[in-house]
């Protein structure tokens, strides 16, 4: 029996990176998933090729800025699949910024998608979860909510505050049997990672210059996070709550973070 067979998973911003790669593990892995986001042809697109690679999907779309985007995510996920047994919440924003220019406007709207609508699905999730008594809410967050990069200041500031949300929403949810965990990722090599670097001014060869600092050869990849994930969504985890792991490749010579 797969993993996750007999299981309904709904993974926001899942229509390229990390979420991508959870959302095609996890059918892989015999799970029903809803890829959701922001870009309709992307999201119907992997929908296609999970498909055609013999699982089960569809696409909702959804911005978790908006409340209503985030609660008919879960409420169409339900009517699609009659459940909803994982929530990954995966959209992030790392728009750099310092004390010096970080704008109210900028703050507020990394708080909205790292933070908030967050908290509106896990919400959303436990409505149609607490008579079930069951389920897997599983946070995606960032190495950088213990200091973080000085050009990440708002971001920092919203992935530590996920962290105690995942923490606080764990030690309530117990009473229900619905489990919260944490994913707190490092430096992972994505096409928006790209994009970045380039706005950065990083040169073409910055990706293979970054190896060179890693001790495994590389940045971390989707597909670690996605094994991750798959451990926190399936009955392998069955106990765990309130836990945060770190998926973190340290600087060559540097110590690791206590």
């Amino acid at each position: 029996m797969s993993r996750l067979e007999n299981k309904v998973a709904v993974i926001t911003a899942s229509t390229q990176g990390m979420g991508e790669g959870i959302a095609r593990l996890f059918a892989s892995e015999g799970a029903r998933v809803v890829i959701s986001g922001r870009n309709e042809n992307n999201g119907n697109a992997i929908v296609e090729s999970i498909v055609k690679d013999g699982g089960q999907a569809i696409f909702q779309r959804a911005d978790v800025t908006s409340e209503t985007d985030c609660r008919n995510l879960i409420d169409r996920t339900v009517e699609a699949f009659g459940q909803v047994d994982v929530l990954v919440n995966n959209a992030g924003d790392s728009t750099r910024c310092t004390i010096e220019d970080a704008t109210v406007e900028l703050w507020d709207r990394l708080f909205a998608i790292n933070v908030r609508g967050a908290f509106i699905c896990a919400q959303q999730f436990f409505n149609h979860n607490k008579d079930r008594r069951a389920g897997s809410i599983i946070n995606i967050g960032s190495v950088n909510a213990y200091i973080g990069e000085p050009a990440l200041l708002a971001y920092s500031a919203a992935k530590g505050g996920l962290m105690t949300f995942t923490k606080n929403l764990a030690s309530y949810l117990t009473r229900y049997k619905i489990r919260v965990n944490q994913l707190n990722v490092g430096w992972t090599e994505t096409p928006n990672e790209h994009v970045v670097k380039q706005l950065e001014g990083k040169g073409e060869d910055w990706l293979e210059e970054a190896y060179k600092t890693r001790p495994f050869g590389r940045l971390l990849l989707p597909r670690d996070i996605a094994y991750a994930a798959t451990y926190f969504a399936s009955d392998e985890s069955e106990c765990i709550t309130g836990s945060v792991l770190d998926l973190e490749q340290h600087p060559v010579g540097a110590p690791p973070k206590l």
